[in-house]
């Protein structure tokens, strides 16, 4: 544990930050998760809300919410064509 008041507070806020990620990144592994199941637009839309937000956030890469969301539409596009 740090004895210096500025590195006590920089654990405290990183520990705050790392469970606020952590529960971000849930959120999103989830909405991917719902859209895989339920395969619809709605899903979709919710699922790339949660991946836009998340990259504007720096939780994830930029290009890497891009390449999940291209992903997913291209599930439902494929799923679209069969039908």
């Amino acid at each position: 544990m740090p004895n210096i008041k500025s590195a006590i507070k920089r654990v405290k806020v990183s520990e705050k930050r790392r469970l606020r990620n952590a529960s971000h990144k849930s959120a999103l592994r989830t909405a991917v998760k719902a859209f895989e199941t339920a395969l619809t637009p709605e899903a979709l839309v919710s699922a790339s809300k949660k991946l836009d937000k998340a990259a504007s956030k720096g939780l994830i890469h930029k290009n890497a919410a891009n390449r999940k969301k291209s992903r997913l539409a291209k599930k439902l596009n494929a799923l679209s064509a069969q039908a």
